[in-house]
């Protein structure tokens, strides 16, 4: 049980980590057009689009590890390392994709 609820709670910091990249690196991104004279709502979108698989690397530790893991445990037949590996990968995904319609959101308004 313990084991589970470390993997959940990673899991839920590697969401939060990848969402938290892209609003907060898009949010930064138009304060910056902003003070360079530029329309924010155009570069906090095309940001929030080029941050988002870089929210993904930085979420689950921004190096190849987490792609050794699966490599070696799928070669040895050990599924659970590589289905955890894959759940944090995903769930950083989502994370970075709720960040970027978030961020459509917030820039396009609701009409």
């Amino acid at each position: 049980m313990r084991s589970m609820n470390l993997i959940l709670s990673k899991a839920l910091i590697d969401f939060f980590i990848a969402f938290g990249v892209v609003v907060g690196g898009s949010l930064l991104a138009g304060i910056g057009s902003v003070l360079a004279f530029s329309p924010p709502s155009a570069m906090m979108l095309d940001t929030a689009d080029r941050l988002k698989i870089w929210a993904l690397v930085a979420a689950v530790g921004g190096t190849i590890d987490p792609m050794r893991v699966i490599e070696s445990h799928m070669m040895h037949g050990q599924l659970s390392p590589v289905a955890q590996q894959l759940l944090f990968i995903l769930c950083a995904f989502i994370g970075a994709h709720a960040g970027t319609e978030l961020i459509r959101l917030v820039c396009r308004g609701s009409g």
